[in-house]
């Protein structure tokens, strides 16, 4: 079977498939036992945009609104939303929970991402995370904490209290490497304190295409200066994530991941994100059929979900071409290409983005309230 899906032979080279997506009607309607059934999907990813589309650009939740306000008037939005997205994770996590468990809790998780407005915020990430956690209540939920520096003390905190952490929106290597070093310090605190480490389970979502997108505009620009670079776009952020690869295999060869690793710690995997072609020149599963290697995690769009099950070529491929990787980065600065300053950027426009959305989604749940309710 698994020569016909290529979603199944990613599971048989090591990489673990999540979906992109949630919406009240994927668990309801019975699609997400399918993906689950027929196509070994892994696990679940959400984020602010996410939910924004699904709760105010549909009618899906409208009832749900409703009964939650009788139930509780004085409820505020911020309050509404958390009970509705916690619902949907509940529902999510329970259709996943025979994943998680035969999978001895490496897959199976579904995320939930702390406010957007915590993004640099360590102690109020901690807090919340925690709420949340013990709002949604299940063993296969992971909470998402923005990668930013006061990030890191979260992410750092959350392991030592055994909370599942998926670190979001990764843009460079370097702090990719500090993500890692915060997970191993959480573990080695748990250690010191005699806590088990065997059921912890982290990712480091590693952002691809937003790299290139970036990276490509000022390649043009060297283009159209005369600098022969053609052969450097569409090739960056693969690069990229090659290079931050490497780094998480010499990490689970070393003998201080080898001692946490005795006691039953599992790798933090890199998850890549942001996975979907943006721009229409390229294959529609390049940062699918690119980034393909052992213990990592690819979470797709349904649109890329779709595409890569339909026409796409499952290989090892992560380690492919790893010199290369690291001479096309290496050769940016002769170029006047500050990659630190792009990535920089990039978080900082991603965490805006998320923000927005999630005040946007506040609104927006703000004049249904109104609408709905007599």
């Amino acid at each position: 079977m698994a020569a016909h899906n290529p979603l199944l032979r990613l599971r048989e080279l090591g990489q673990s498939v999540w979906y992109d997506y949630i919406r009240r009607d994927l668990m309801e309607s019975g699609e997400l036992d399918r993906l689950i059934r027929e196509d070994g999907l892994g696990g679940l990813t959400s984020n602010p945009a996410i939910f924004d589309k699904a709760i105010t650009g549909s009618d899906l939740y409208d009832d749900r609104i409703r009964q939650a306000l009788a139930g509780a008037p004085e409820r505020s939005t911020l309050d509404l939303f958390y009970h509705l997205a916690v619902e949907d994770l509940r529902a999510a996590a329970d259709a996943f929970a025979d994943t998680y468990r035969d999978t001895g809790g490496r897959d199976g998780f579904v995320s939930l991402e702390v406010s957007p407005e915590l993004a640099f915020d360590t102690e109020g990430t901690v807090s919340e995370a925690l709420e949340l956690v013990a709002r949604v209540d299940r063993p296969n939920l992971m909470i998402k904490v923005p990668g930013t520096l006061p990030g890191l003390r979260a992410v750092e905190t959350l392991t030592a209290r055994g909370v599942n952490v998926n670190v979001t929106l990764l843009f460079s290597v370097a702090r990719y490497e500090a993500v890692l070093e915060a997970y191993l310090k959480g573990l080695e605190t748990r250690l010191e304190q005699g806590q088990p480490v065997d059921r912890i389970a982290s990712v480091a979502s590693f952002f691809v295409s937003r790299v290139d997108t970036a990276l490509d505009q000022m390649l043009d620009e060297r283009i159209r200066e005369g600098r022969p670079v053609e052969h450097m776009r569409g090739r960056l952020a693969i690069a990229n994530a090659r290079l931050a690869y490497a780094h998480f295999t010499g990490i689970v060869r070393d003998a201080r991941w080898q001692r946490l690793a005795a006691a039953g710690a599992r790798p933090q995997r890199l998850l890549w994100a942001s996975t979907g072609t943006k721009d229409p020149a390229y294959s529609d599963v390049l940062y699918v059929e690119s980034l393909i290697g052992a213990d990592t995690v690819n979470t797709l769009p349904p649109a890329t979900y779709a595409a890569f099950k339909d026409h796409g070529h499952a290989e090892a491929s992560l380690e492919q071409d790893l010199e290369q990787a690291r001479a096309l980065i290496q050769g940016l600065p002769d170029l006047g290409i500050d990659l630190e300053s792009v990535t920089d950027r990039l978080e900082s426009e991603g965490i805006e983005a998320f923000a927005d959305a999630f005040r946007h989604l506040l609104e927006g749940l703000e004049a249904k309230r109104a609408r709905l309710t007599p």
